[in-house]
C-alpha cells in the first residue's frame, strides 16, 4: 500500500466516525439527557447571591482606584 491508499482509508474512517457522531448526537433519544445535562449548572441554586450589587461595587471600586489627582 502506497501513502495515498493509507490517507483514503483514513478518511473514509474519520468521515465514518463524523457521521456516525452526528446521527448519535442529534438523535430523539439522547435528547432527554441533553436537556437534564444543560440544566445542571442552575440545579442548586437555592439561595443564588445577589450578583447585580456585587458587580457593580466591584466596578465602582475599580473605577474609584484608576483616577489620579493631576
Amino acid at each position: 500500500m502506497d501513502t495515498g491508499t493509507v490517507r483514503g482509508i483514513v478518511v473514509i474512517v474519520l468521515i465514518v466516525a463524523f457521521v456516525t457522531l452526528t446521527i448519535w448526537a442529534y438523535s430523539k433519544r439522547r435528547k432527554p439527557g441533553f436537556d437534564e445535562a444543560a440544566n445542571l449548572p442552575f440545579a442548586d441554586d437555592d439561595n443564588p447571591p445577589d450578583r447585580d450589587n456585587n458587580a457593580s461595587h466591584e466596578a465602582a471600586s475599580r473605577h474609584d482606584k484608576g483616577e489620579r489627582n493631576t
